[in-house]
């Protein structure tokens, strides 16, 4: 499989190891497979369950909030960012990751996560707002009601599932997190040891050469952590 970068809209931390990865691995990112991180609704948390898949989620303390929000003011300032703090009211976040689905389906999924990056955390937009995502949809030179209504589409709805199937298989259980064979990396800090990981390893196309043997799947690997940030991570 290809190397994977599992990602959220949500998140001030997959927002800058965005930037990052963009700014200075370009290359690399054209050949990730980028995966969207979301806490499921009711309505896909009942399908991921049907389908034998989970999601752990605890509501995050008032201590690790505050943690955060000193955090990415400070990752920000390094790197010569403004952030506009954003106020989530009720947010459905298959909104603008389905969203994202059906744009990937036009050709533009890399181009969407910047203008969603971009209105959520530089413009304090709510993306959850399905008239932002008819807005950004006109940017993109896209229909407005195919990303409007993403979430009601049963066929990005199934596909959603997917992707928090595919998210449990690999062990993710915040954001950003990087797979690479049987490597994970988790954090904005862990993008260049990724990187460095993904360098070594000999592209398809090359001559082969000795490797070390990977190490054995655990058995009954899950993904989910009850203790994380609910995607803020």
């Amino acid at each position: 499989m290809p190397p994977r970068f599992y990602f959220s809209l949500r998140s001030p931390y997959s927002w800058l190891a965005y930037r990052d990865l963009m700014e200075h691995h370009a290359e690399l990112a054209s050949r990730l497979e980028w995966r969207p991180f979301f806490e499921p609704d009711e309505q896909s948390a009942k399908a991921l369950a049907e389908a034998g898949g989970g999601f752990s989620y605890v509501a995050m303390s008032r201590e690790k909030h505050l943690y955060i929000l000193q955090d990415v003011r400070r990752l920000t300032r390094e790197r010569g960012l403004e952030i506009t703090w954003p106020v989530d009211r009720d947010p459905c976040w298959e909104v603008p990751h389905l969203a994202y689905l059906a744009a990937d389906d036009q050709g533009c999924g890399a181009r969407f996560v910047e203008l969603a990056h971009r209105a959520r955390w530089e413009e304090g937009r709510d993306i959850c707002d399905r008239t932002v995502m008819g807005e950004l949809a006109e940017e993109l030179g896209l229909a407005p009601g195919r990303l409007a209504r993403a979430a009601d589409d049963p066929r990005l709805r199934a596909r959603g599932v997917a992707a928090l199937l595919a998210m449990d298989r690999d062990g993710v259980f915040g954001v950003p997190f990087f797979v690479h064979r049987r490597e994970k990396f988790w954090g904005v800090d862990r993008l260049a040891a990724f990187v460095a990981a993904v360098d070594a390893t000999p592209r398809p196309d090359a001559a082969p050469g000795p490797q070390a043997p990977e190490p054995a799947a655990t058995a009954g690997e899950r993904g989910g952590d009850n203790g994380h940030a609910g995607g803020c991570g």
